[in-house]
């Protein structure tokens, strides 16, 4: 029977796809773009003799293209992901990659397999698309949490400059020198703007609202509210950041319980699955007398779907906002 060997084949050149992806993102576009670079992505254009306005300019849309494409058929399952992970390539960039890579999957599944062209060509498309949203999906993850964890203290240094008679703005600018990449860039970007003459308040608004995070948000709130109402700013901000901290406290606090239903859930899933290929390792041979039986197909789909519908009921019951 060919089922295990051609899983694995499926399973190699997924790999393979996602490995092809994140190459050519990096060919593209070099260590300069990696979000955990001790001299953020901004300054380092700058340095090289980029100016700011260029330079805000390739920021905002690298930042807002993704949004503005979501039109496009099946481009909006990732845009989002997308916008959160600031990815280079353009929306056509990224298509373009798609239509490639499950071109090249194609390829490999027509030497590599005996599978039937329509199905091939299913398979092709659902690996090109499949992994090029996983490869985005990790990059909007791995920003996000960045993100989250630099912000209380990018908030508390802006506290600190606040209290040694700097004004906002130059606080903002502060944070964009000293942090590292991704939140850096992101302040660095406002204080651009905000030289240009936009409202810091809006800025700050827009950027929570495409980031979609609650304690940027919050942020947004207390300068807008600070802006029309006066206040200590300081002492705001002071208190801002205790709450990002505790909220953070609370959300690792609450991963860490839900740690063991969340693989739980995966191991239900995953164990069929890792039991089958055993099996057709071991004895390939052992499904030869029910392969032809009408309801084997129907119940490899009913499997399958029960097995997804546990993952994403499992989801549903850990994910607690915090």
């Amino acid at each position: 029977m060919q089922l295990p060997t051609e899983v694995i084949i499926y399973a190699v050149i997924f790999v393979g796809v996602l490995a092809l992806v994140e190459g050519i993102y990096l060919v593209a576009f070099g260590k300069s773009i990696s979000l955990n670079s001790k001299v953020n992505r901004r300054l380092d254009m700058i340095d090289k003799g980029v100016g700011r306005e260029q330079v805000l300019e390739q920021l905002r849309k690298e930042m807002q293209q993704h949004m503005k494409s979501q039109s496009i058929p099946l481009y909006s399952l990732l845009a989002d992901k997308a916008q959160k992970a600031a990815i280079a390539f353009s929306p056509r960039q990224l298509i373009m990659i798609m239509v490639l890579v499950s071109g090249m999957a194609f390829a490999a599944l027509s030497i590599a397999t005996a599978t039937d062209m329509v199905l091939r060509v299913a398979l092709s498309i659902a690996i090109g698309v499949g992994a090029v949203y996983a490869w985005v999906n990790r990059k909007a993850k791995k920003r996000m949490s960045m993100i989250e964890e630099q912000l209380p203290d990018a908030v508390e240094l802006m506290v600190r400059s606040l209290r040694v008679g700097n004004p906002f703005t130059s606080s903002v600018q502060i944070v964009a020198s000293e942090v590292e990449d991704p939140l850096a860039t992101e302040f660095g970007i406002i204080s651009d703007e905000v030289a240009y003459g936009r409202d810091i308040g809006e800025a700050l608004k827009e950027m929570a609202e495409r980031l979609d995070m609650q304690d940027l948000r919050f942020l947004a709130v207390a300068v807008s509210i600070q802006q029309q109402s006066g206040g200590n700013l300081a002492e705001i901000l002071a208190g801002l950041a205790k709450v990002i901290r505790a909220r953070f406290r609370l959300f690792r606090r609450v991963k860490a319980i839900t740690a063991e239903a969340q693989w739980s859930g995966k191991f239900l899933s995953g164990f069929p699955v890792a039991c089958l290929l055993i099996i057709q390792v071991t004895d390939p041979h052992y499904y030869d007398s029910v392969l032809d039986h009408p309801l084997f197909i129907p119940a490899c789909f009913f499997v399958g779907i029960m097995l997804t519908l546990n993952l994403i009921v499992m989801r549903v019951l850990t994910n607690i906002k915090v």
